[in-house]
């Protein structure tokens, strides 16, 4: 009877560590959501920001907005499973949140640059690797074709061969030739491009430790209102968060 109740006790305590694990493992990530600006400053920051911890309500990952730089030490970085650089511009972090923001990318998080994230930190060149190429140039707004080149990554696995859209498109200078090229930009379809047939528009690599996802796409209002294109940043953040599509 000892022994039967024995084996009763280490089957519960055994049921009971295996909810417990579940538990801990369904905590949802947490991201922070930055958009400090010390240059141009976009006008769809505010809907982005809106749009970016909607998405987190609906897909299972929470979202935090701010623009105080403050936040990045060793402390609350470690709250956060990734960050997501939206329309950030110009010099944005003091060499204490720099050395901090380094440490939290070496630990093995995640980091999203969405649009302006290459027009910003130019006299820091890790974080110019980090992004993978500085924004230098750009036409008006317009419509253009995107030729997807990678669908074997979640921010890409749901769209076209070819994505026709309207945004505002950067030219590059100092790629990162260590990156992962997901989008280039078909000059010919539109006017004003720079960097003639290879045009890259998005891509992701892992970085110093970390898993880096940036797209040049984001400019405009509209865009947060797009499927496509909300599904092709959600699945840049699942990336960033080391987690698979949810």
């Amino acid at each position: 009877m000892t022994r039967y109740l024995s084996i009763l006790c280490l089957a519960a305590f055994g049921m009971l560590t295996l909810s417990c694990k579940a538990q801990v493992s369904e905590e949802p990530p947490v991201i922070l959501v930055f958009s400090k600006t010390a240059g141009f400053r976009h006008d769809n920051i505010e809907k982005g920001a809106a749009t970016l911890l909607q998405l987190g309500e609906t897909h299972g990952f929470v979202a935090e907005h701010s623009e105080d730089a403050s936040l990045f030490t060793d402390e609350n970085l470690s709250r956060y499973a990734a960050v997501v650089f939206l329309s950030t511009t110009g010099t944005i972090l003091d060499e204490n949140q720099k050395a901090a923001f380094m440490r939290y990318i070496q630990s093995g998080k995640g980091f999203v640059g969405i649009h302006a994230a290459a027009d910003t930190e130019y006299e820091w060149p890790w974080y110019g690797k980090l992004i993978g190429g500085y924004f230098m140039s750009h036409p008006e707004i317009q419509d253009a074709d995107i030729h997807v080149v990678n669908k074997n990554h979640p921010s890409t696995s749901h769209l076209p061969d070819v994505w026709t859209r309207k945004d505002e498109w950067y030219d590059f200078r100092d790629l990162n030739p260590d990156t992962e090229l997901l989008m280039t930009l078909d000059e010919k379809s539109y006017r004003g491009g720079r960097m003639g047939d290879y045009h890259p528009l998005s891509w992701y690599h892992q970085y110093d430790g970390g898993r880096v996802f940036y797209t040049a796409l984001g400019h405009t209002e509209e865009s947060f209102d797009e499927p496509e294109f909300l599904e092709h940043i959600l699945g840049g953040i699942w990336y960033a968060v080391g987690r698979a599509a949810e």
